[in-house]
């Protein structure tokens, strides 16, 4: 099924020199405290994104990974912000002491016009991959100072800068490996090889995130050591979980992972049961005041035992790819401690959370503690799917919703999936779930994207529309899970308005006047059309996403209830998909809505 994406951004090195510079003024004005760890750590972040922009941009220039200038000066400058971090750390976020102007001026000589391509790192984005985790893994792996780093690209940029910072290694080399996502390489410049393994008692350690599906990046850095003489028992691993590699991983690779020697820390042990300046629940308190007890962990969907009194009643979840959370309770109030993810992905969220709650939409925002949101939880509150509210409020209160996000919340260009791979998804996940039948009708339907796209108007779309992700409050609705979905781990993003109204009409089955007057309601407050057309192609586009995302989250978890309520839940979209495209064998014509002036 196609259902990931990752997201990557062209920028110029000039518009990430001006952000870091932007992130580390607002970080050295803050009083001591966790939110200026946090800061400072947003700042790391971009940094490591220019770092790894540069030599990636080298790189494909060349062909291959050498010493250069630009990384040595990179990863230098880099250890620098990195050791930073560290003492903030180390010192329970009290120390902070002023970069050396040699970084400062080391920024600047970065040529500003230069175009470079950023990856978004999914550990800081999603998964609550702390950078911290990497230093307490350094500090507690044994190795010295003598150890060569190496940054599997791209987040292992900046996670290799925090190991080597903390063993008092030299600043570390990076390595781009490429190829098959289960068979990569890496292309080394032979003189940075021969300088690199030339002494043979040094221990060499390899930082990246994971491993995924096949650790075929971890296993290529290391295939390319011990091809250049160095011995099995001198390699390193720095993962961020301790799991075995993947079911793609090549039996040499397995065999070698599994007998080397791997240094992580892991997010529990780092924020739950560290020192306890580090833990979740002393930053909590630091914004609400004591807590009434022990923070409760309702991560991989145990937040529906809160919500729910009988597990029939659950919705659906796809555990494995949820956030973490946890549920808080000070003064008598509960409050939803979630992941939202590190450096300005947090910090855009943040920003979209105090705005859809200043304008009525969603809880009320306390604040954000390095990741972590801290919002109310209504617990008080049933969801949609268990209580009612009048068709003609829901329907108003939605249009008010989706147009209000459609005239505040724009997103920047190419940050969503094409129509085109919108297309190509619908019809992929159709022929693999429901036949080739199925997709060849639906191919046939779906309207040339090169048509519609012209029409898109890209925004911070919702991307979760379902009845459960909506309290009831008396005669109005709240809506939760508001600020992730277009910014998941997933190919579909941000997008035009028209893919929530299509969520809409299939999460909250309404019929055709419904979704004419919904349509209305959202022209009226965002002073934009729904587009007809493109609501048409979006609406089987939803189908197969949602369809492909519970059969892969079907085949991550075995068997159980949860499998259960995914593959009922796969059943309800693909039968609805097949409905839709049975219908279009004969389609009416499609009427445009005036247009309305924009204001």
């Amino acid at each position: 099924m196609l259902v990931y994406g990752d997201i990557e951004r062209d920028e110029t090195v000039g518009a990430k020199q001006a952000a870091i510079t932007d992130h580390l003024s607002h970080a050295f004005s803050m009083p001591p405290g966790i939110e200026r760890h946090g800061a400072l750590v947003t700042a790391f972040i971009s940094a490591s994104e220019l770092v790894q922009g540069i030599i990636d941009a080298e790189f494909h220039e060349r062909g291959f990974d050498a010493r250069t200038k630009s990384h040595e000066a990179g990863m230098e400058w880099l250890s620098i912000l990195a050791r930073a971090i560290g003492e903030s750390w180390r010192s329970g976020f009290g120390q902070l002491t002023p970069l050396p102007p040699a970084f400062f001026e080391t920024l600047q000589r970065f040529d500003p016009s230069r175009a470079i391509r950023a990856k978004q790192a999914e550990g800081y984005a999603f998964y609550a991959l702390y950078p911290e985790s990497y230093l307490e893994a350094a500090r507690a792996s044994g190795l010295g100072p003598d150890t060569q780093v190496i940054g599997i690209r791209s987040i292992g940029t900046g996670l290799s800068a925090l190991v080597a910072a903390d063993l008092g290694a030299p600043a570390p080399v990076t390595l781009r490996p490429v190829g098959h996502p289960f068979e990569r390489e890496v292309r080394v410049d032979p003189d940075l090889t021969k300088s690199l393994v030339s002494d043979s008692r040094k221990a060499f350690a390899i930082v990246d995130e994971g491993p995924g599906l096949s650790g075929s990046s971890f296993g290529a850095v290391a295939d390319w050591l011990e091809e250049a003489g160095v011995s099995r028992h001198q390699i390193h691993f720095f993962p961020s979980h301790g799991g075995a590699l993947g079911p793609q991983a090549s039996a040499k690779h397995r065999e070698r992972w599994n007998s080397a020697p791997r240094h992580l820390v892991a997010m529990d042990d780092l924020l739950l049961l560290g020192l306890p300046t580090h833990r979740i629940r002393n930053w909590v308190e630091s914004l609400l005041g004591p807590l009434d007890g022990p923070v409760e962990e309702i991560s991989g969907g145990a937040w529906r035992s809160r919500r729910y009194a009988n597990k029939s009643s659950w919705p659906p979840a796809n555990i494995q790819q949820e956030r973490r959370k946890f549920l808080a309770r000070a003064n008598g109030k509960a409050w939803l401690v979630k992941f939202v993810g590190l450096g300005e992905t947090g910090v855009r969220k943040v920003q979209m959370a105090r705005q859809l709650h200043e304008a009525g939409f969603t809880p009320e925002p306390a604040g954000c503690l390095h990741g972590f949101l801290v919002e109310r939880w209504h617990e008080e509150l049933d969801g949609l799917d268990r209580s009612r509210i009048s068709r003609e409020s829901l329907i108003d209160q939605i249009g008010a919703y989706l147009g209000f996000r459609a005239r505040h919340c724009p997103a920047a260009a190419h940050q969503g999936a094409s129509l085109e791979a919108l297309r190509r998804m619908a019809i992929y996940n159709a022929g693999q779930a429901l036949g080739e039948a199925t997709a060849a009708a639906l191919e046939q339907s779906l309207a040339d994207p090169g048509i519609l796209e012209g029409k898109a108007h890209r925004i911070c779309t919702d991307n979760r529309l379902h009845a459960w992700e909506w309290l009831v409050s008396g005669d109005r609705v709240i809506k939760t899970d508001a600020l992730d979905h277009s910014a998941a781990h997933d190919l579909v993003g941000h997008q035009d308005v028209s893919w929530d109204v299509a969520g809409a009409i299939v999460e909250m089955n309404l019929s055709e006047d419904e979704t004419s007057r919904l349509c209305q309601i959202i022209r009226r407050e965002s002073g934009r059309p729904v587009d007809q057309a493109l609501l048409a192609f979006m609406r089987p586009c939803y189908l197969a996403f949602q369809l492909g995302a519970h059969v892969m989250a079907t085949g991550a978890l075995g068997e159980g209830s949860e499998v259960t309520r995914l593959r009922q839940a796969a059943v309800h979209y693909g039968r609805l998909l097949t409905d839709h495209v049975s219908r279009l064998s004969s389609p009416e014509p499609l009427q445009e809505q005036e247009e309305a002036p924009v204001s």
